[in-house]
């Protein structure tokens, strides 16, 4: 039988990590095939955790996981279960030493205190990429924190003064939707489209402050089509929803940049809703703009979801079910060459 122990520093640091019902040591036990108990450590305000198993291998590997996930609950104070499951998978995977530095520097704080960082090893390069490029690409499924991550980034430029402004903007596509339906003027018919924007920052600077700055032009959301025309000098400009944009719409966006501006592209290109036989301009833009250095292009995966682990389960699903109808699909493609040249 093998051994290794962990030590945590407080009673409620153990608790954390534990998670309610033992959840969270649930899902490291089941990942790694160990048991996990909690000893009290002598001469510490903490506990020993004990980590057990019959293959040493897999011991080391869960006390390794249990190590990271002690450091995300020093630093964040808390864990989901989505936490678990992505420390557990990395370092299953053999990828641990990629944790390295998660839990380091603060984006900024959110209007009540709390802390905004990176949360996967993809979040924290798509910052790094944001930090260093004039113009960045995030691609990737929902829940990955493209959108929030951007904005958190432009209110930490806006508070340095490394720009004047924030721009918000995306395409208001219909998605199944006619926006004619919807009550109001158009203003009153788009916001819908903005809301996940309103709502990112209205976390990050508090209602009165985003609304002061609303106010005073600091902050402007604004639907796509309003950009054209436009030269955006100073400026930390967002394009969310980018999927949905036709190839022209991204060029004109893209022309808009103007001195002392960076712009953060982002959207998921396998929830495009423009019509059937259109090319997303964010698609072609992936290709177009790879080799030029000033541009990054950053694609998460469906092991950076960060919201609940559901949804990270889900994408996987989608995928598998997508990558089955193309394999499929190629193998009657095969068949019907097959025939014809037996013919």
């Amino acid at each position: 039988m093998a051994e290794k122990k962990v030590f945590t520093d407080s009673l409620e640091q153990t608790a954390v990590l534990f998670g309610g019902y033992d959840s969270n040591i649930r899902i490291l036990e089941d990942a790694f095939g160990v048991t996990v108990s909690a000893r009290d450590s002598e001469g510490a305000g903490g506990s020993a955790l004990c980590v057990s198993g019959e293959d040493g291998e897999r011991v080391s590997r869960a006390a390794e996981a249990l190590t990271y996930l002690k450091r995300m609950a020093a630093v964040g104070g808390s864990l989901t279960e989505q936490n678990v499951d992505y420390v557990v998978g990395m370092v299953r995977d053999g990828r641990g030493g990629e944790l390295e530095g998660i839990d380091g520097d603060c984006i900024c704080l959110t209007n009540r205190g709390k802390p905004i960082k990176a949360k996967t090893v993809g979040q924290k390069l798509y910052i790094e990429k944001i930090s260093t490029k004039t113009v960045v690409l995030g691609v990737g499924p929902a829940g990955t924190g493209k959108t929030f991550l951007a904005v958190a980034m432009a209110v930490k430029a806006l508070r340095s003064r490394q720009v004047s402004r924030i721009i918000l903007t995306r395409p208001a596509v219909e998605a199944g939707e006619k926006l004619g339906y919807l009550p109001g003027d158009l203003q009153n018919k788009i916001d819908p489209y903005l809301r996940p924007l309103h709502d990112a920052l209205h976390e990050m600077l508090g209602p009165d402050a985003y609304q002061k700055n609303l106010e005073r032009g600091v902050i402007e959301i604004a639907p796509l089509a309003y950009m054209r025309g436009r030269t955006l000098d100073d400026s930390f400009i967002i394009l969310d929803e980018a999927q949905n944009t036709t190839p022209e719409q991204m060029k004109m966006f893209l022309t808009r940049l103007g001195s002392g501006s960076r712009a953060v592209v982002t959207g998921d290109i396998t929830q495009t809703d423009l019509p059937r036989g259109m090319k997303s301009g964010l698609v072609e833009a992936m290709g177009v703009l790879s080799g030029i250095d000033e541009i990054a292009i950053h694609t998460f995966t469906g092991r950076d979801v960060v919201r609940h682990r559901l949804v990270q389960k889900i994408i996987e699903a989608y995928e598998k079910f997508d990558r089955e109808r193309v394999e499929k699909k190629n193998e009657g493609k095969g068949n019907r060459f097959y025939k014809k040249q037996s013919e």
